[in-house]
């Protein structure tokens, strides 16, 4: 079955910043969709929507026809309707799959599902970050090597103030001696939540055969599709007689 996969972008580097246009010339969210195609194929079918669109693209009726949703985002946080926060969250929480990517920790969606300030250090020299694989036996971890060497990114270092992840996939480590979490997964109701932080808008990271190989591994294991017993509803409570498992 057809994964159906949403990227969503800010967009406001791309429109405002002729550097950051040069880098990515159809949008962070173009090359993070190309990607995706690249490496799937037929498996997937990919939209991008962004900030400016209406309801910022992320509309019920779309986020109903939603398999995934891949989320950047940096300097606009705040300009996210709360609504349409309550909306994907609603969603996540029905089986949903959510990637959240790089900045994306301070985003509105990622806080609100994970309950903490998602705080970090971080400084941007252009230093090298490699990316170890510590769960290779993951399915987010499958076909990638080891390390992933990224020549030029910002660094992101630790304390990063999350909950303790259901699985710690990548660490980061950086010129400058830093570490971070850089691939950890939570589950929020029936949805499955993957954030992976390498991704500053100044650098041509999604264009990185590897970092392409991960984010299309989280995709399927975010798939909702691919594991029994999701259909899509929030889970509830219930009040149900003694032994009404007999009468099924």
């Amino acid at each position: 079955m057809t994964i159906r996969v949403l990227v969503w972008n800010e967009g406001v580097h791309e429109s405002t910043q002729p550097d950051i246009a040069a880098i990515y010339p159809a949008g962070i969210h173009g090359a993070i969709a190309e990607g995706l195609t690249e490496v799937l194929g037929d498996d997937v079918a990919v939209r991008t929507a962004t900030l400016a669109d209406p309801e910022h693209g992320l509309s019920e009726d779309t986020l109903a026809q939603t398999d995934v949703l891949l989320w950047w985002g940096h300097i606009a946080h705040d300009q996210v309707d709360d609504e349409v926060v309550a909306r994907v969250q609603r969603h996540v929480l029905s089986g949903m799959g959510l990637l959240v990517l790089h900045s994306g920790h301070f985003s509105k969606i990622f806080t609100r599902l994970l309950g903490t300030t998602c705080s970090l250090n971080w400084r941007n020299e252009g230093e090298r970050e490699l990316v170890w694989t510590v769960a290779p036996t993951h399915p987010i971890a499958e076909g990638v090597e080891h390390p992933i060497v990224i020549e030029h990114q910002e660094m992101y270092g630790e304390l990063f103030d999350i909950p303790t992840p259901d699985d710690l996939v990548f660490i980061s480590s950086f010129t400058g001696g830093e570490v971070f979490r850089s691939g950890v997964t939570f589950t929020r109701g029936h949805g499955r939540i993957f954030y992976f932080s390498p991704g500053d808008q100044e650098y041509p990271v999604y264009f990185h055969p590897q970092i392409r190989r991960v984010l299309a591994n989280g995709v399927r294991w975010a798939n909702p599709a691919a594991r029994p017993a999701v259909d899509r509803s929030i889970p509830a409570v219930a009040n149900p007689d003694r032994e009404w498992y007999l009468s099924r």
